[in-house]
């Protein structure tokens, strides 16, 4: 399953400031797992997400923030696959389209920032390497973690969707019969992961020999 391949493409991973960073860090942690390259981009309100949810404060300093991430991940691995990018620096390498990627994921993406990215607005990094993607055809995937959606935020989705962006919620299945929270997590990394095409283990496939009708018939009502 590991990328041996050091000079794939990266994936531009973005973390807004939706409730739920651990869907985030849990992609970057498996992404760095397998060795894929990763330009990080965390917003101002994701950092202050990350110190409610997981008690994670990081810090102003680039360099610290990977050392803080890696040791937050256990992840004891050398950081050559891995950049991090101040969400403020619109002229970091992501923000043009002559820098090769083989996409981009905002998870968790917030309402603000599926709004700006469809209103056209490159105020920041992330919004600026989303507009990047969308011109250059590159895949874009959007995972929004809001409940209930009003319907600006349903005109926006629709709207990315439109133009060639997926969206696709944080809405963990079932099936599989998850028994941690961790399993649950994994399983919306794991579609995740399917849309770039990267093989993984993350959940149980639903298979030939799968049979929910046998299931349903054998459950009480």
């Amino acid at each position: 399953m590991d990328n041996k391949n050091s000079t794939n493409l990266p994936i531009v991973l973005a973390i807004s400031g939706a409730s739920g960073s651990i869907y985030g860090l849990r992609l970057l942690q498996f992404l760095l797992e397998h060795k894929y390259g990763v330009e990080l981009v965390i917003s101002n309100s994701a950092k202050r997400v990350m110190a409610q949810e997981l008690s994670l404060s990081l810090s102003s300093n680039l360099n610290e923030v990977k050392k803080q991430l890696l040791s937050h991940l256990k992840l004891n691995i050398s950081d050559e696959y891995f950049s991090v990018w101040d969400h403020k620096n619109i002229a970091a390498s992501i923000s043009s389209g002559s820098f090769k990627t083989r996409g981009m994921v905002i998870i968790p993406a917030s309402m603000g920032t599926v709004g700006a990215i469809a209103s056209g607005t490159s105020d920041n990094l992330i919004t600026r390497a989303a507009d990047v993607c969308l011109k250059e055809r590159r895949k874009l995937v959007i995972v929004p973690r809001e409940m209930p959606f009003n319907t600006i935020h349903l005109e926006n989705l629709l709207k990315l969707s439109r133009v060639g962006a997926v969206i696709a919620p944080a809405s963990p299945g079932y099936y599989s019969k998850p028994k941690t929270l961790t399993d649950s997590i994994d399983f919306v990394i794991g579609k995740v992961l399917d849309l770039f095409e990267i093989d993984h283990s993350l959940f149980k496939r639903w298979s030939k020999t799968s049979d929910i009708f046998s299931y349903a018939m054998s459950s009480p009502e």
